[in-house]
């Protein structure tokens, strides 16, 4: 062994005389006294975790905020709904929208019919007493030209049976005859004429449908074939044959 190479080994577990290892403390690098302990590691810091997750939640908010302001700004607003039919009759909460029964003592009874009523009719003018007057006045009565006494004024029907006198001659007479179910009878009080009540209380007891001779002045009472008394006085007899024309001032009342 050369003097000049340096020594190798001792204490502290490098190698000792003759190449053998010195004594060392089991897991220490080298030396006495107690193996050093290995620094215990440093917790990881979450705070830059946090910050950052932090400002990506406000970066997307105000992307929402900011999107929904400038869509609401140029939306036009949405027309109305269209109104639906009005719902059934149905009880809230009725399974499958059943029909709910109906409280008899709320509906309306049916099972009376409402009483009818007598239609509205245009009111009937009250019955003119019989013996207001119907018509008054002159009437020439020709052989061809028969009298309705009934109409007002009277004149010749185209019905012939509604006519209810008309004048014909018998030699150089003039004639007077009832028509068609009316009647007649002469009047002989010459002191007064006969009123209404005068004629009606004899005319038909003995008021006659045969013809009678006529004369100026003479007053007849009758029945028109419609149920009227009238009243005939002769004023003026004119004519022979078909020419013959018998001029009367007549009454004729309502009943």
């Amino acid at each position: 062994m050369s003097s000049e190479q340096p020594h190798q080994g001792g204490y502290g577990g490098q190698p000792g005389y003759g190449g053998q290892p010195g004594y060392a403390a089991p897991g220490a690098p080298g030396g006495y006294g107690v193996p050093a302990q290995p620094a215990p590691a440093r917790p990881a810091s979450h705070r830059g975790a946090w910050i950052g997750a932090g400002a990506t939640l406000l970066a997307a908010v105000i992307g929402v905020v900011g999107t929904y302001v400038v869509t609401s700004g140029n939306a036009k607003p949405a027309p109305p709904a269209a109104q639906g039919p009005a719902p059934s009759a149905t009880t809230a909460g009725a399974p499958g929208g059943e029909t709910a029964p109906s409280d008899a003592s709320q509906s309306p009874d049916t099972s009376q019919s409402p009483e009818p009523q007598a239609p509205e009719t245009a009111g009937t003018p009250p019955a003119k007493p019989a013996d207001t007057v119907q018509w008054q006045g002159a009437l020439a009565i020709t052989y061809a030209d028969a009298k309705d006494l009934d109409s007002t004024p009277p004149v010749e029907s185209e019905i012939n049976e509604e006519n209810d006198f008309s004048v014909h001659p018998f030699g150089t007479s003039h004639m007077l005859s009832p028509d068609s179910g009316a009647k007649a009878l002469v009047w002989k009080d010459s002191t007064k004429a006969p009123t209404h009540a005068d004629c009606a209380g004899v005319v038909d007891t003995l008021g006659t449908t045969t013809t009678m001779k006529m004369k100026t002045g003479l007053v007849l009472c009758a029945r028109t074939n419609d149920g009227r008394v009238a009243r005939l006085t002769v004023k003026e007899l004119t004519g022979q044959a078909s020419d013959m024309t018998g001029v009367f001032d007549i009454v004729v009342w309502s009943g």
